[in-house]
């Protein structure tokens, strides 16, 4: 059985007063059904992971560099996440390809350092409005998973989220037929890749526009083993009834 994730990331948002809203979600949810990540900017990790330290909610980072160490300014390295007590890192979002032209080599590299440092790596993946239209959606997710995804990648080690571009923060979303299908898609081509119990054992989110009042009928669609969530993630009384629905359907 593949344990359902609830993961949050606040992207560019977030100063040490947001930690009371971790604070709440921790009360909201002490022994939690399903695992939950929030992934708050990197200058809050550290504080963060503190606040969780004796509670299962995990903490990871927003993007890592794909060396070790080095000569690049202003970049944190996947050993510097791992240190300041992240257990994850989200990889590969469309805001990073669109806004920082970064390609699926350049994710797969990164997931690479990720697992390499022990770190679970989050790799999102997903259509623009115009190839949706084009019904070119499954050609887009195959040639992003034969990019994105590492060899070294395991069942403990990688989830997939899907996040089609058009429905990221613009209230819009697929509908259940539209989720299934992509789902099991990714499915299917994770298991013909790896060996069964990678194939089976690695978890698919889905991410974009999810809220509160559609989070039951997503968590319905089979192969959706939880989601990535944006804006909704960055208070406690938001997140928490998606978590809640994540758990009736686990």
């Amino acid at each position: 059985m593949r344990r359902k994730l609830a993961a949050g990331n606040w992207k560019m948002n977030g100063l040490t007063a947001s930690l009371g809203e971790l604070r709440s979600l921790v009360t909201a949810h002490p022994d939690p059904m399903v695992d939950i990540l929030v992934c708050p900017p990197a200058t809050l990790i550290s504080q963060a992971a503190q606040c969780c330290a004796e509670h299962p909610i995990g903490i990871g980072g927003q993007d890592c560099h794909a060396e070790r160490a080095g000569a690049h300014t202003g970049d944190v390295s996947a050993e510097m996440l791992k240190d300041s007590g992240a257990c994850a890192v989200i990889l590969g979002h469309s805001e990073r390809r669109g806004d920082h032209g970064e390609t699926s080599d350049t994710v797969r590299a990164k997931a690479r350092a990720a697992q390499a440092a022990g770190l679970m790596a989050v790799i999102c993946m997903g259509e623009s409005l115009a190839q949706r239209d084009a019904a070119n959606t499954l050609d887009i997710i195959a040639a992003q998973m034969a990019l994105s995804i590492p060899d070294s990648s395991t069942a403990e080690n990688l989830v997939i989220a899907y996040e089609p571009i058009w429905a990221i923060g613009t209230g819009l979303t697929p509908d259940a037929a539209q989720i299934g299908e992509v789902h099991d898609f990714i499915r299917t081509r994770l298991e013909r890749r790896f060996d069964p119990g990678v194939g089976r054992g690695v978890r698919i989110l889905y991410g974009g526009s999810v809220k509160p009042d559609n989070a039951d009928a997503i968590f319905r669609v089979p192969n959706v083993d939880g989601a990535l969530v944006g804006g909704a993630s960055l208070k406690a009384g938001d997140f928490s009834p998606i978590i809640a629905a994540l758990e009736s359907s686990a």
